[in-house]
């Protein structure tokens, strides 16, 4: 029955150990029908995996494999995101703040492209949940925005680019992680709201995407009683899954990550076979590959077969129109001129005048310390550095103190905000700074005390962090 083709077993790149290749022959084995990769662009100063050596794999093992697989990755923030050498973009919600289509279109249309130049075909984006909750830990700058129709017009936007260049996209996280204050990668989080109210927004964008012919639903590992009243997470209820269908949707419906704690509770073989019985068609990162397998081959109850056989006709469609031809766009932008117009609008509060004076750091980083390691914080010190920008401890003229504070979305991170150490922190700082730089969601420009001023920048990436520097450098 190869079963197996409706595992996504994770392929991650260890900046010291480069890829597990006895993992990915044992995974060809088993006959998986394809891989999610991680880790690509080594951000913490490790050596990333070239684009073009990323593509020699993908070429390799689907020649060993035989026959085409799904090469997926989550890029919400282009495919530099995951991939060295590829473009950054900003978060979906610093584009949507520019209030121009057309840069979402191009968003879509260039992440798919550069993908699809690397050799991937499946791209784990958009994300379609509404930024609704000030106390989502997880959401927030990764939405397009919290009015339901904006946010769908933003995603059938972004998805017809996708689309255009030749790529799968997957629109994030059915019916909707917008509304939670837990994250999925901890623990199950529970959504309170009315089955109308989830159905009247949190769906409207999830019917935009299906509207422009989105390929993916990824589900939430989410409860929602009003859907379901037992209370099962989304990826695992039949009820919830069964709305998708019923508003339209006949694409492949994707499981985010198994190895979330928010999936578990269940050995590896009844997660697999709950999730495919409950409507899932792809099983994405199982935490044990043989396990999650062997329970899918080794199922005999009628319904679950039929199931399987279900998914495998929707997965062999996929396969078969995934490698079709892009094609070309004429780009009217760029990453860094986004990046630039971004923050000609990101002053949320007073005027800085640096007179020509040097720059001096300080830095209040609220993403250390992790499960999974924060890109790194250095990028606008080194490039005022090669500006002869930066202050030099002891320099004769007084420095404009610049504050960084950096507080984006995070697997497990487990809060919104700054913690409270950093709200301290900030509290003793930010008064004595010319500029506060926050890297993060515009609602934490409230976080910062004082009356100095602040520059939104949105997300601590590199793209954004050298934007600073130039803007820094433009200063009166």
């Amino acid at each position: 029955m190869n079963a197996a083709r409706l595992v996504l077993p994770a392929l991650r790149w260890d900046s010291e150990r480069g890829f597990d290749r006895g993992a990915i022959d044992r995974a060809l084995e088993l006959g998986v029908g394809g891989f999610i990769v991680f880790g690509l662009n080594a951000i913490q100063g490790g050596r990333g995996v070239p684009s073009r050596t990323l593509r020699a794999l993908i070429i390799d093992i689907t020649a060993r494999a035989g026959r085409p697989l799904l090469w997926a990755s989550d890029l919400e923030r282009g495919a530099g995101q995951q991939i060295a050498g590829c473009s950054e973009l900003p978060p979906p919600a610093a584009l949507a703040s520019l209030e121009d289509p057309a840069v979402l279109r191009w968003a879509g249309w260039r992440t798919a492209h550069e993908a699809r130049g690397v050799g991937l075909n499946w791209v784990i984006a958009p994300v379609c949940d509404l930024d609704r909750e000030p106390k989502n830990p997880i959401v927030q700058t990764r939405a397009f925005g919290g009015d339901p129709e904006s946010v769908g017009q933003g995603v059938a936007e972004w998805i017809s680019g996708a689309r255009a260049a030749g790529v799968m996209a997957c629109a994030k996280h059915w019916p909707g992680h917008g509304r939670t204050t837990a994250d999925s990668h901890d623990t199950v989080p529970i959504v309170a709201e009315s089955a109308q109210v989830l159905r009247d927004q949190d769906e409207e964008p999830f019917r935009a995407a299906i509207a422009a012919g989105v390929d993916g639903v990824m589900t939430a590992h989410v409860s929602y009683p009003a859907l379901d009243p037992t209370g099962t997470p989304a990826t695992f209820s039949a009820l919830i899954l069964g709305r998708l269908r019923e508003i339209g949707f006949d694409g492949l419906v994707a499981t985010d990550a198994l190895l979330m704690d928010g999936a578990g509770g269940k050995g590896p073989g009844a997660v697999a076979l709950d999730a495919i019985s409950a409507g899932c068609d792809i099983l994405c990162y199982p935490t044990d590959l043989e396990a999650t397998v062997a329970a899918l081959e080794g199922a005999t109850d009628p319904a679950v077969t039929a199931r399987i056989s279900e998914s495998l006709r929707r997965y062999e469609a996929a396969v078969a129109r995934v490698n079709g031809k892009g094609v070309e766009f004429q780009e009217r932008f760029a990453p860094e001129g986004i990046a630039d117009l971004l923050l000609t609008r990101g002053l949320r509060r007073g005027t800085p005048v640096r007179k020509g004076a040097p720059v001096a750091i300080e830095i209040v980083d609220d993403d250390l310390g992790g499960r999974w390691p924060a890109s790194p914080n250095d990028y606008l010190a080194k490039k005022l550095a090669e500006e002869k920008g930066l202050w030099v401890e002891r320099g004769e003229v007084p420095p404009f103190k610049v504050l960084m504070a950096l507080a984006e979305p995070r697997a497990s991170k487990g809060r919104a905000g700054f913690s409270a150490e950093n709200r301290a922190r900030l509290a003793h700082l930010a008064p004595k700074a010319d500029l506060v730089v926050l890297f993060g969601h515009p609602r934490l420009c409230k976080e910062i005390p004082g009356d100095r001023p602040v520059l939104l920048a949105w997300h601590r990436q590199k793209l954004m962090q050298e934007a600073v520097a130039r803007w820094l450098l433009r200063l009166p």
